[in-house]
């Protein structure tokens, strides 16, 4: 290249910018990196860089575009960016300017996961109480996938375990689109049908990816609301989905589901024959104890049988016969006696017998009144004047006495007059409001106070007062 055609710098950068910029395959393309120098500036850019194993490429997110961010992004960060290609000429760098930002892969999910795990734990989900499994289920449910390993791995165990349950097979996509809608719908059909005692819930390794459907509302819902226990076995024994938060049991794989499904048949022989041994150690000794006391009851019955018990009794009966006869007899005499003095008592208070008297009372009494009338006016009569004279004299002795006891009445009185035992030196002491004061507690100093004696009353300041407590 000659010298007069070399191109400035400025030159060469804009021209690049231009090429760079101007190409539709370097904007807004997608690009996947992990963060790394992370800075948030104060104005709300983000200015970081975006690395492999091989490269490395700067990046800046303005403020417009990162407060519509979900998460809050950091160096280790794997994420998955939408921007375009853009070159800084006084620099002659390049760099990407970033539109959108979202966590790579199981990053987002995984947030996804928190969120949802978090809100489920507010509404109470994870706090329901756990149902108690079926010891000796007749009919286990199994919701998963019909052609994977998991239905074969539990059907194996459930038959080598305990062989009197059936499994019920409710086939069920277990990954990818419609997978959580599938399990659900699986649950809620067994439900329908009340035709299991338990329901496995399960389906083999994998990504988060692989088991996103388990930790997806459906599912989880499903359940939730289950009438039926169930167990989840759900990937390995590391993995950890929303679905086993909410079941009643969790299983670490499938076979360690069937497992707590059902008893261990041998340890169930071991069980009945120890029960067939304490149940024939039992029996044998109830036998003995009634053995003992059917012996006893015989010897009581040969002492005390039913002839000899009726024989007593029939004594018995016996006795009592002459007793109540002794008794009935007894109160036969008493109610005559009190028949015949009641029969005696209405004779004499019989209305005509009391009639018959009344007429005989009333001639004597006639006989004697007018005996009584004859008797004053023939024989006892007193002249009027007699009789005057009489009343006249009883009229006199009566006022006598009566004008006797009023001049004593009067003596009582002069002697109890207050003017004559204030003629004596006594008076009557009042305050001020005219209310006679009868002790010395009632007496103020300076004040005025009322001594009435027998002929008028003075009116006096007191200065000091003693009494017997002061």
């Amino acid at each position: 290249m000659q010298q007069n055609n070399a191109y400035t710098v400025s030159q060469l950068t804009y021209a690049i910018k231009n090429i760079l910029e101007g190409q539709k395959i370097f904007q807004g393309f997608v690009l996947k990196g992990e963060i790394s120098n992370f800075t948030r500036h104060r104005t709300g850019h983000l200015y970081f860089a975006l690395k492999d194993e091989n490269a490395t490429i700067k990046a800046i997110m303005f403020s417009s575009h990162a407060g519509s961010l979900k998460f809050d992004p950091k160096d280790g960060d794997k994420v998955t960016v939408t921007g375009s290609i853009s070159v800084y000429p006084p620099q002659g760098s390049y760099s990407i300017q970033v539109t959108k930002m979202q966590m790579d892969g199981a990053g987002e999910l995984f947030l996804k996961y928190l969120e949802l795990k978090e809100k489920l734990k507010n509404l109470g989900w994870f706090d329901k109480e756990k149902r108690t499994l079926p010891r000796f289920p007749k009919n286990i449910g199994v919701v998963t996938s019909a052609t994977g390993a998991v239905i074969e791995d539990i059907t194996n165990t459930v038959n080598r375990r305990y062989r009197l349950t059936n499994i019920i097979l409710y086939p069920a996509l277990v990954q990818g689109a419609g997978a959580s809608e599938s399990v659900a719908k699986q649950i809620i059909k067994a439900n329908e049908e009340g035709l299991v005692d338990c329901l496995i819930v399960g389906r083999g390794g994998g990504s988060i990816e692989d088991l996103w459907g388990f930790n997806e509302l459906p599912t989880i819902s499903a359940i939730y609301n289950s009438k039926i226990p169930v167990i989840t076995a759900i990937g390995h024994e590391t993995d950890d989905t929303l679905s086993d938060l909410v079941s009643d049991l969790r299983a670490p794989t499938p076979t360690a589901a069937a497992e707590l499904a059902t008893p261990d048949k041998i340890e169930l022989i071991k069980y009945l024959s120890e029960a067939e041994v304490n149940i024939e150690y039992k029996v044998k000794s109830l036998i003995a104890k009634h053995q003992n006391s059917l012996m006893h009851l015989i010897k009581r019955l040969d002492a005390s049988g039913p002839v000899k018990l009726l024989s007593n009794y029939e004594e018995r009966l016996d006795y009592l016969k002459r007793l109540m006869n002794n008794y009935f007899n007894q109160i036969v005499r008493y109610n005559e006696k009190d028949l015949i003095t009641l029969k005696t008592k209405l004779l004499s208070n019989s209305p005509k017998n009391k009639l018959i008297n009344s007429y005989k009372e009333i001639e004597n009494l006639k006989v004697i009144l007018s005996n009584r009338y004859n008797y004053i006016v023939e024989s006892n009569l007193k002249s009027f004047s007699e009789l005057k004279r009489e009343i006249e004299n009883n009229y006199l002795k009566v006022l006598n006495n009566e004008t006797v006891r009023l001049n004593h009445l009067a003596e009582i009185l002069k002697k109890v007059n207050p003017l004559n035992i204030m003629q004596r030196g006594f008076t009557i002491v009042k305050n001020n409001d005219d209310k006679v004061l009868t002790s010395i507690e009632e007496v103020k100093l300076n004040s005025e106070i009322k001594v009435t004696f027998a002929d008028g009353y003075a009116v006096a300041n007191v200065i000091s007062k003693k009494g017997e407590k002061q």
